[in-house]
């Protein structure tokens, strides 16, 4: 019976087991994906809608500076012994007072304070929305540039794998040379000795994939980098057509500087420091406006000799006082507060300028850089492909020397890591070309994927 239930045990758990498996299967990402995700769940990008919100409101608050306000306040008094009384006059007697007041307010002319604001606030949302992009835009960067480090290592992870092969087969083709007499025994210790540095290298080469996948993953705020892969795209025509279309940093810049999120930002602040010196001047001029209000109490007094206390309604009847008026005022001298704060709000302009001088300055250096790195890693990759081409002829010859025991098992392996060394570098120059182009070609409003 014990080995029944351990039979129909192992019949209800394999299901189980081939499910778990199956969940383990990574799920693969595009570049796309990648940067939709990020921008999605990245904890900077969110902090800038917040702030987005926050110039939304400032601009809603103040176009609604414009409307009337509207005040409500009551009171309940208790006088004992001497107290006012309805005449305005001081009488020994107590007594009770409620009173209510409704008043209204608008402005009529402010120096038109309330207008230049509403503009300014609107140039601050419009710098808000840009500064939002410019987070996305250096986000979708980094993404780029980590998804290539991934792809970057999984090719250099292919390599070593060839590599381990190429170490595997030489150890067999040294065993039948040194049973056939033909090389030393010593030349099959260093063929192992080779195959396990290879086998070290390849190691070494699947955890620093699994790091880059690691560092993407974290940039993209994934709980675990477990189940995550990334596509593997065709990149086989990409150097040709990159190069094709790669434009000076001049053409760059002039299509760049009236498009890119952070020139943007940087002209929208110099607006909203143009018209907060207006609001700030507006405090020379004289305000006006237009108030209205409503008033009525009851008074109640207590112990009246003769007589007794008007009725309620009646006291809301007569006792009703409405007011409407006009108020003006006329600045004279605040202790030079209006005039420093004009000065400081020019100063502002001038700083917001120099910072719109600088953006560009250094927008046009970041093209410059792009530019010449990108030539640079073309011409890198080049060269990297002539000496892949030499190091492989090289290789191909020393191992028909090597099979046919005329080559030693040190040159051999200094061939073949010469080959190994040449197609990394062929490998790093083309990636770092794509991640320059591409930079350069984002500059030019160019997308990503």
């Amino acid at each position: 019976m014990k080995i029944i239930g351990i039979y129909i045990l192992i019949f209800i758990l394999s299901p189980i087991a081939i499910w778990g498996q199956e969940e383990q299967t990574p799920e693969v990402w595009t570049l796309k994906q990648c940067v939709e995700y990020a921008i999605e769940h990245n904890i900077d990008v969110r902090q800038r809608i917040l702030e987005k919100m926050n110039q939304e409101l400032n601009l809603n608050t103040s176009q609604y500076s414009r409307l009337p306000n509207l005040n409500a306040s009551g009171s309940q008094n208790f006088y004992f012994g001497r107290g006012p009384g309805r005449d305005g006059t001081y009488q020994d007697q107590s007594q009770a007072s409620s009173s209510l007041n409704v008043s209204a307010n608008v402005p009529v002319f402010s120096g038109f304070r309330i207008h230049n604001d509403v503009k300014a606030k609107k140039m601050s949302l419009q710098a808000a929305v840009e500064e939002l992009n410019r987070t996305k835009e250096d986000l979708s960067l980094n993404i780029t540039s980590y998804y290539l480090q991934v792809l970057l290592n999984k090719e250099l992870l292919n390599v070593a794998e060839e590599q381990v092969k190429l170490s595997k087969s030489q150890v067999e083709q040294t065993e039948i040379l040194v049973r056939n007499g033909k090389s030393p025994e010593s030349e099959l210790f260093d063929a192992k000795a080779a195959l396990a540095r290879e086998e070290l290298n390849l190691t070494q080469a699947a955890n620093s994939l699994k790091l880059s996948l690691l560092d993407l993953s974290q940039l993209l705020n994934l709980e675990s980098p477990e189940k995550f892969d990334i596509v593997m795209p065709d990149l086989e025509n990409i150097i040709v057509e990159e190069m094709l279309n790669l434009q000076t940093p001049v053409e760059v810049f002039t299509h760049s500087a009236g498009n890119r999120p952070a020139i943007k930002a940087a002209e929208f602040r110099l607006q909203s420091s143009e018209k907060n010196l207006k609001v700030t001047r507006s405090a020379y001029y004289p305000t006006l406006s237009l108030g209205a209000s409503y008033s009525n109490a009851y008074y109640h007094t207590y112990n009246l000799e003769g007589s007794r206390n008007p009725s309620f309604s009646s006291q809301l009847s007569n006792n009703g006082s409405e007011s409407v008026g006009l108020n003006i005022n006329i600045p004279l001298f605040n202790r030079m507060a209006t005039r420093n704060q004009v000065r400081m709000a020019r100063l502002d302009i001038e700083n917001q300028q120099l910072q719109l001088d600088n953006t560009r300055l250094i927008l046009y250096k970041e093209i410059q850089q792009a530019y010449y790195n990108a030539v640079a890693a073309h011409e890198k990759y080049r060269s990297s492909e002539k000496s892949v081409e030499a190091s492989q002829i090289a290789f191909q010859y020393e191992e028909q020397k090597y099979k046919a025991g005329k080559s030693t098992s040190y040159q051999f392996n200094d061939i073949k890591t010469r080959l190994a060394k040449s197609l990394s570098e062929v490998l790093q120059a083309k990636y770092d070309f794509i991640f320059r182009s591409k930079i350069l070609d984002f500059y030019n409003g160019a997308p990503l994927y």
